[in-house]
């Protein structure tokens, strides 16, 4: 196959991937202000999109991690050829499919990593991943993360429902924490453009370093930049809404001021890692986020069932997209032949998982009731302040 053809099939392939990554990913930021009505669902990822958009030109450091980092330069340059970063594309965008299918906000970060250090083991061995950086910037973050972020998140809705606390006859305040919604959540969509667009980028930017188009330690270039940054964006639109309902009802019935509290600690964990370069999974800290919240809020209730689904995603997330990779190379190994195998078969997996979906569709349209949240519900009085009042009143 025409070098320059294979160079073309990759970066369409990381575009692709790009979107998946989009509407895998919307429920990040705006599950909780559709399950809070704080917006509507489609002004909610209407919104998301444009951030991501703007997102994803505020920053460079993860791609050139994703980039120059975790798989290792041989004595003769970057060993790593384009037909193996398009087989361990394939990986992470059926891994990333058969998570939206199931609902499971999985990571698409891991799903990426996963499919391109499978695929350069079979194509060129193991001593070609650096594990170092594996671990350090990828392994331990989402290690950590999670439960960082679930604590912050448990914190910050104690403290939000502390300082709104209610008084009788006193409405609390806290249906308008709907309104900071808009600007939280505003907050984790244009930090998740930051991180996650960046990976695209860097995948790209191999892409061209591998095909000698691009000197080796270099950044992204301007329109890798532009065209990464259009396809997670119209990704996002599109509105992952298995994922949103999972995330928004699925773990723990989320009211204002808990939503508030999960996405600005999600926000605030994401800019961190971006600033340092982690290749950090936005959806572990999401869903870490929504999990301590509701852990934080009086009378919530984790849904710990779900919880251990959606763990379960993220341990099988970077060796299953591994596998995938591996499985793709082997393929891709065989030349222009195995190419068009692996696009086949690519193909054919990811219409089989679209028309599965279509038997339990889920859109806008049937997402799940907007919660009551805001309504501030007046307290009744205990016997013993009812007994206090009435020797108040016996005083008088």
């Amino acid at each position: 196959m025409d070098f320059t053809l294979i160079v073309v099939l990759v970066i369409a392939l990381a575009l692709v991937f790009d979107f998946t990554n989009g509407f895998h990913d919307t429920a990040n930021a705006m599950a909780t202000p559709i399950a809070t009505g704080a917006m509507r669902p489609k002004v909610a990822v209407g919104l998301a999109a444009v951030l991501n958009l703007v997102g994803a030109f505020l920053s460079t450091e993860v791609a050139k991690t994703v980039s120059g980092g975790i798989i290792r330069e041989g004595d003769g340059g970057v060993q790593i050829t384009p037909e193996i970063i398009f087989a361990g594309l394939i990986g992470a965008i059926v891994w990333n499919l058969i998570t939206w299918l199931r609902g499971l906000p999985s990571s698409s970060s891991h799903a990426l990593f996963g499919g391109l250090i499978g695929a350069a083991i079979i194509g060129i061995g193991f001593q070609s991943v650096d594990y170092t950086v594996v671990v350090a910037k990828v392994i331990l973050p989402a290690l950590i993360a999670p439960l960082t972020v679930g604590v912050v998140a448990f914190i910050a809705t104690r403290l939000a429902y502390f300082i709104t606390r209610r008084d009788t006859g006193r409405a609390d305040g806290r249906g308008g924490f709907r309104y900071a919604q808009i600007f939280s959540s505003s907050l984790v969509a244009l930090s998740h453009g930051t991180n996650d667009a960046q990976k695209t980028m860097g995948v790209i930017t191999l892409t061209l370093i591998a095909g000698g188009v691009q000197s080796v330690g270099s950044g992204p270039q301007l329109w890798v930049i532009v065209v990464c940054a259009l396809a997670i964006a119209i990704g996002t639109y599109t509105g992952g809404w298995r994922i949103i309902h999972t995330m928004g009802r699925g773990l723990t019935d989320v009211k204002p001021a808990q939503g508030f509290a999960a996405e600005t600690s999600t926000a605030a964990t994401i800019l961190a890692s971006s600033h340092l370069g982690f290749a950090l999974s936005t959806t572990q800290v999401a869903s870490g986020s929504v999990i301590g919240s509701g852990l934080g809020r009086r009378g919530a209730t984790v849904r710990w069932g779900m919880a251990g689904q959606i763990a379960l995603g993220w341990v099988l997330t970077l060796p299953a997209s591994a596998i995938m990779g591996a499985f793709a190379a082997g393929f891709a190994l065989l030349g222009p032949v195995g190419i068009v195998i692996d696009l086949i078969l690519g193909s054919l997996v990811v219409v089989l998982l679209f028309r599965r979906a279509q038997r339990s569709r889920i859109s806008h349209d049937n997402l799940h009731d907007i919660d009551d949240a805001g309504r501030v519900v007046k307290i009744r009085k205990t016997p013993r302040k009812i007994a206090r009042r009435d020797r108040k009143k016996v005083a008088l």
